[in-house]
């Protein structure tokens, strides 16, 4: 885990070097957290991407949430919901689940505009997703369209903290049971509308906030043992 850190910040020093100037630049040139600090001193960005499919090279963005948090709460004056814009037909089946029309993404903000914005939010922090690789395929994917290079993304995952606690406790489970909506009601969270971006980022905050406090922790552990890939 330490080592994977390391590299981590070593990458990110190295494509700072090679990074043009802009959004990517000023994020990399600021700080991961540090490993060693609380995780509930960590400043946190939990952020979901509503696509038109699962694949960050073949598919695209349609919109953007996210919400910021620290001290243990999150920051609900931070939450940010933005439709993204983009030339390629939108099936039907992506306008029923997302409930994102053609006149919407014909009129949202261009896809540089909303990882600059993404970028700018995520700057000093670390992205908190559910099922995360998702969330950096897609970011890192445009990144590359955008400035030819990806960013390496500090990340924590609530999908990846309920499947190492089932597996800590040699409780068997089947896939479904680790979908988001499934693992708040283990919870006693409440029911959000699904596939929201928005609505999304803020029930992930809300399960990790959970996962902290059903955690049995004596005191703030600190934020390597959430990282993803630990």
């Amino acid at each position: 885990m330490l080592t994977w850190l390391f590299n981590a910040d070593q990458k990110r020093r190295k494509l700072l070097a090679q990074a043009p100037d802009g959004p990517l630049r000023d994020f990399l040139a600021t700080e991961f957290p540090d490993r060693k600090s609380p995780i509930s001193k960590v400043p946190l960005l939990a952020m979901d991407f509503e696509t038109t499919g699962l694949d960050a090279k073949q598919d695209h963005l349609l919109s953007v949430g996210h919400v910021e948090l620290l001290d243990g709460g999150i920051i609900l004056g931070s939450a940010r919901h933005q439709i993204i814009h983009s030339d390629q037909e939108i099936r039907d089946e992506n306008i029923s689940i997302h409930r994102i029309t053609h006149d919407q993404v014909a009129n949202g903000i261009s896809l540089g505009k909303a990882v600059e914005s993404i970028l700018k939010q995520l700057a000093g922090k670390v992205l908190l997703a559910h099922h995360a690789k998702v969330e950096i395929g897609f970011l890192q994917q445009a990144c590359k369209h955008l400035y030819g290079m990806a960013p390496v993304l500090p990340a924590i995952d609530t999908m990846q903290i309920a499947r190492k606690r089932m597996d800590r406790l040699q409780q068997p489970y089947k896939a479904n049971e680790l979908r988001l909506f499934n693992l708040r009601k283990q919870y006693g969270l409440p029911a959000y509308q699904a596939h929201n971006a928005l609505m999304d980022a803020i029930a992930t905050a809300e399960l990790f906030l959970a996962q902290l406090a059903h955690g049995n922790y004596h005191k703030s552990p600190p934020l390597k043992n959430f990282l993803l890939g630990a």
